[in-house]
Formats: C-alpha cells, structure tokens, sequence
C-alpha cells in the first residue's frame, strides 16, 4: 500500500483530531484506505422527481419540487417541532422537523419555490417527510448522478458525519486518488472477466454517473475481496499440507474389515462408501488429515465415523469423538458399545457429570493404552487427559466449538493426530468453500434405504384442537411425540407459546393415567435431563415436551411426530434439524409446523420450504438467502469474514468463480513467482503474516 492511502484520516479536509477519534471508534475507519473501503449500501436516483399525489410507497426516498405555503411551530417539552405545508401541481404533503427549529425556520419563505428530498412515510392518513433536505430552487445544482447512501451511527450523525457527511469527506478523498491506486489483480483475469479496473471502480463506487458504472464498480470490488479471501484459503491449505505430518495407516485393520463383514448394521450406501475411500486415501498420504463431513439428519455419518475410528484403532492408535452435549455424547457412547460389543475395544465416556474415581481409571486407562476408544465432550479438553498415542479425532456438531477449544484437541499427541469434522447443518456450496475453504469436504448426499419421506405440513394456532386429536391417534398406535418450544419462561415482549405454560396446556389435554409427559430443557440438572430422555428413550411417557436441546442427536425410533411450536421464531436449518428426530423407524413419521395467525413474508417463505421439500442443501440455500452468512455459522464462524463489500449469500457465483480463478493461478504456479504474480504474492504474505493460522486447527 502505497504512503497516501497510509494517511491518517485525520488528515483529510473536514475531519481534524475529534472527527478522526470518532470514526476510529464507530466504524473502524483510521486511514485514507479504510474510508476509501466503506463502501455505500445503496444508491439514490438524484435525477428524478416525484409527485406529492404519486409518492411510490412508505420509507421510499422521495425528491419534489414544489413551494411552501404554509409554517407552523408546536411545543414539545423543552423543544418546538417545527412542520411546514409544501405543495406542488399534484397536492400537499407536511414536512416535520422534530429538532433544529430555531435555525431552519428562518430558512423557510411562505411562497419561495424548494426542492425537497427524503424518506416519505404516513402518520395517521397524512404523508409527511420527517427532516427533508430542503434547498431553494434558485440554488439546486441538477443532480444527474446516484446519490451513494452510507452506513452511520448516532454519534457520527451528532458531529455531521450522517450519511450526506460521510459522502462529503469520501468525495473529496477519490477527487485525489488519481495514479494512486494500485492495480491488484493480474491483467489476464481483468481481460477474461471485463473487470475494470481498480481506480476506476473506487471512483465509480462512491461517485457513479450512472446505475451501469456502480453495477461495474461493485462487481469488480466484490471479485477482488472473495478471489483474495479464496486464495488465502487456499494458500493455507497448501502451507499446510507441505508442513503438516500426519500419521500413516496402511491397512485398514483387522478390527475394521471384523465390524465391516460381521457386525455392520446395514449395507453402507454408495455415498457412504465413497466418503470411506476419501478417508482411506488421506490416511495413506503421510499428511495430517482434516477433512469436513457433511450429510443431512439420518444419512449415515456416525456410523462412516466409527469406521474411520476403527481404521485408526486398527493401527495401534487411540480414538476419540467430541460431542457438544452430555445427551448426544451418551448416546454415541451408548450406540458404539452396542455395536462394538462382540469385539475387544475397551470404549469409556468421559463428561462433566463422570466421578472422579471413574476419571482417574480412565486417565490411566489413555495413558497406558489400554483405552482404545473414548468420547466425551469439552471435558476431553482438559490438560490432565492425556493419550498415549491419539491418531484420530472426530468432532461432532463441530460449529458448538471455538476454534481454540478444537485446537487443544491437536496438542494431545506429538504429531497432530488426523481430524474428522462432521456436522448434521447442510451448509450451502458457497458457505463451505469460504468457511471451511482450507479443508477437504466429503458429502454424504444418499439417505439409507427404507426411509419413508417425513409428511411435513403447517397448522394455524386456530387448528390446535384438530392437531391434539391427530396426537391422541398416534399414541393410540403406539407411537411417540415430540413437541419444541422456543423460549422457556414467559416473554413480555414476544407473544409466543413457551415451553412452561405449554406443558401446562399438554398435561391438561392429555391428562394421567392414560397418557405421561417428560419434559427437558437447557436449565435443567445434566442428570434430571439424562433422566427425562431415558424415560421417552424406554417408551415409559409418550409426549416429550422440550427445548431446541433434543435438536441433535437424540435417536427414538419410535418417535413419528415433531411439533414445533411457534416454529416462526426458527430458523430454516433449524426447524430441519428438528424434523429430523422423527422419521428414524420403518413407520411413517410427520411434521407439523404450529405458527400463529398472521406470517411475515418470510416466514411464510420458510415454512412453504419445509412443507415442500427434504433435501437439506436445498433448505440451506434458502436460509443462507434469508438470514445471511453471519445467522447460519454463529458468530465465532462469522467473525472470520469481515467482508465489506461482497456478500456470500448473494454473491454465489462470484464466490465460485473468484475461487476457480484462485486455483488455476496456485496450480499453474505454486509458489506465486512469475512476474504477473508478484504483486499478489507481496499482497498474500502481509495477508497471512497479519493472522493466526486457523486454518491449522479448524
């Protein structure tokens, strides 16, 4: 970066030592750089204008012309709202100014002629426009250009940094940015891609002419971000896979090929075995293995994770699986032994909840070896549990972990042992290429055979008493029920069922001794929770009334339907993974989506998805396009973007085609020597010299 775009903001005409201070705190902007990066959100059409009997619609951005025929003053308290009557050949609209009457009063001349500009909304029956910009006809300058909107704060609006300040001080910064911009990507991506060039769009971006030029700008800053973001991935993982060592398992293992034609439950399906050979061809590269296991609710992953396990222990190393919850983690401890029961693999659990008695054995049992199996949750993190030699390491659900409590796991044995991430939350093509873009990605795409499709239909609150009865005829069946609250106390502000006064109205509509309710949710003790969920695990109550805590990983067959509660107040990924828990028998399973009364848009849109369809990357897409990136990952996954301009949910296409750029260039040229490839090689390495290498440990 070249010393101009070094200056500090201070520096720049109309900001000065307090303006500076402010920007550094509200919107990180410290150089002629960053502001040059603080991109607009949107545009306005300066050049058009409106009618007061035609305004488009509420909070859209009006411009008139017109007079002002009328002045009034209100008291409020200690201020005066000011309001003013403006009239054009169409009809009148009142404009309102709620503070600042006693200096723009004097501005306003009964009969003068105004343009006037900002948003349009309707109080009572009446538009108004609350703080227009107003100007004098005789002083309009015609705009013929978009208007570039910013994002601000309350305290940079008090210092008269609103949106118009802010696109004041960046006007006047990219008036001086000629020949001194530098061009960042090689000329052969330009050309192939009419990408223009970088001064260029940083001109266009904050000062277009016209829509075209900001469409070009945009699309050539938004390519520049991802492809520089893909490269970075991508160097990572090369950097990585040249350093990283990893453990050799050259057979599969006699105790594998044992479960594999004696013991395994059911055929694999065709995806599961290609996830097997992906595994199996990492094992047999000398390089550290980490690599990110996707696959829908009931596709088959845990069991392609104890195989990857077994090829581990049948090589003389240790495994472990790490699960986010103490119900999920007994479960896969429960699971495994059942299958593992005829062969000699001495599996342990170790949770929060283990004695210390118990704990010590097992300390032991690690480090002598003769564990060969163990899983437990944040509880095999800690220092004292040490492996005598840990090969693999399977994380479930691995988005409930930070990123540093993952790494912890790598530190167990000299070489980092190998690494299998899986997660049950499709995550859309373009998520896992930026997320996860420094890992391998295996996808199991294939449900067993046998499963019948889950009916999933939506009920009105109006149509609960035709849903209760629907119940009482699947109990009679002999099956169970889940039902999913949302909040667990009472909210003052949110008019939803929670789960409290739900299992109240549940025990009243299905009341002893014919019917019994468990009830478990995130506050509870860990052993009255354990409780509650065995008791519905061994059919002893029929309805498990629960928060979103049985989202993952409990597994009753018996259970065939979901009813999830204002299920507005969910999101799309997860009120699949809800669906989820039922559907695990040979009988046909449903899920019912409970809402109240009057829908959002898109809450409608959900709901309409999960009725119509199933598949999980689908219902990700969807998601990722109403709730963005930052929603889906958490914040800790989100938190590694920072983008600024570009948008991975609207932005698909250049993700994919920025990252099919950046691998051509690395694969064509490695070491990112050639001469058209210097300066992104001079860009790189201040890119990964300036963070931790994640990637290392995701």
């Amino acid at each position: 970066m070249n010393d101009f775009l070094r200056t500090p903001i201070e520096f720049l005409k109309g900001v000065g030592p307090q303006r500076a201070e402010l920007l550094h705190q509200e919107i990180g902007v410290f150089t002629f750089n960053d502001l040059l990066n603080y991109f607009p959100f949107r545009y306005i059409n300066r050049s058009q204008y409106h009618r007061v009997s035609d305004l488009p619609y509420v909070d859209s951005y009006a411009q008139l012309k017109g007079r002002i025929i009328q002045v009034g003053e209100t008291a409020m308290g200690r201020q005066k709202k000011l309001t003013a009557k403006f009239q054009d050949e169409t009809g009148v609209i009142d404009l309102v100014w709620f503070q600042g009457a006693k200096w723009i009063k004097p501005l306003l001349k009964i009969g003068a002629e105004y343009q006037i500009f900002g948003k349009a909304k309707i109080f009572g029956n009446t538009w108004n426009i609350p703080h227009p910009e107003i100007t004098e006809w005789k002083d309009v300058l015609l705009k013929t250009g978009l208007q570039p909107v910013y994002s601000t704060t309350e305290k940079l609006s008090a210092k008269g940094l609103h949106s118009k300040g802010i696109e004041k001080l960046t006007a006047q910064l990219v008036a001086q940015i000629k020949g001194k911009i530098e061009e960042t990507l090689p000329s052969a991506i330009l050309q192939e891609h009419r990408l223009i060039n970088r001064e260029l769009a940083f001109l266009q971006v904050h000062t277009p002419k016209s829509e075209q030029e900001f469409v070009n700008a945009r699309l050539r800053l938004k390519f520049e971000e991802l492809f520089f973001l893909q490269m970075e991935l991508l160097l990572r993982k090369q950097i990585s896979m040249s350093k990283s060592k990893g453990f050799v398992f050259p057979e599969v293992g006699e105790v594998f090929n044992s479960f594999y034609s004696n013991h395994l439950p059911f055929t694999l399906t065709g995806a599961q075995k290609r996830v097997l050979k992906e595994i199996r061809k990492d094992f047999m590269t000398g390089h550290h293995m980490n690599r990110l296991l996707q696959g829908d609710v009931g596709s088959g992953k845990t069991l392609v994770a104890l195989l990857t396990m077994l090829m581990g222990i049948g090589n003389g190393f240790q495994a472990a699986l790490m699960a986010p919850t103490e119900i999920l983690a007994n479960q896969h401890f429960e699971g495994i032994k059942e299958l593992l029961k005829d062969l000699p693999i001495r599996i342990e659990l170790l949770t929060g909840s283990v004695r210390k008695k118990a704990r010590v054995a097992i300390h032991e049992g690690l480090e002598d070896g003769t564990i060969h199996l163990l899983i437990g949750t944040h509880a095999l993190l800690e220092d004292v549990v040490q492996f005598k030699n840990l090969g693999i390491v399977v994380i479930d659900e691995q988005h409930r972990f930070g990123v540093a409590q993952r790494a912890r796991m790598w530190r167990k044995n000299s070489i980092p042992p190998h690494v299998l991430i899986m997660t049950a939350t499709p995550i859309p093509r373009t998520l896992a290429m930026t997320f996860y873009g420094d890992l391998d990605v295996s996808v199991i795409d294939e449900l067993p055979p046998g499963r019948k499709p889950i009916s999933t239909v939506h009920r009105y609150e109006s149509h609960r008493l035709r849903v209760f009865g629907f119940i009482k005829e699947e109990i009679q069946k002999g099956r169970q029920i889940y039902i999913v609250y949302p909040l667990i106390n009472e909210s003052e502000t949110l008019d939803f069922n929670n789960l409290m006064s739900g299992y109240e109205a549940i025990t009243r509509a299905f009341p002893l001794p014919e019917f019994r309710v468990s009830m478990v949710h995130g506050k509870m003790k860990a052993e009255d929770k354990d409780f509650e969920m065995q008791r519905f695990v061994r059919g002893e109550t029929q309805i498990m009334v629960a928060t979103t805590v049985i989202e993952v990983g409990v597994n009753v067959p018996n259970a065939s339907v979901m009813i999830i509660e204002s299920s507005e107040r969910f999101g799309l990924s997860q009120l699949h993974q809800l669906r989820g828990r039922v559907g695990r028998g040979a009988e046909q399973s449903y899920c019912i989506l409970m809402t109240g009364d009057k829908l959002s848009k898109d809450t409608l849109k959900r709901v309409e998805t999960m009725v119509r369809s199933s598949d999980g990357f689908e219902i990700a897409e969807v998601d990722l396009q109403l709730r963005g990136p930052g929603d889906l990952m958490g914040t800790q996954q989100s938190g590694l973007l920072n983008l600024k301009i570009a948008d991975i949910a609207k932005d698909a296409q250049l993700v994919v085609m920025a990252r099919e750029e950046a691998r051509k260039i690395l694969e064509l040229d490695p070491g990112l020597e050639r001469p058209q490839h210097l300066k992104l090689r001079e860009i790189l390495i201040n890119v990964l010299n300036s963070k931790p290498n994640w990637g290392e440990i995701a």
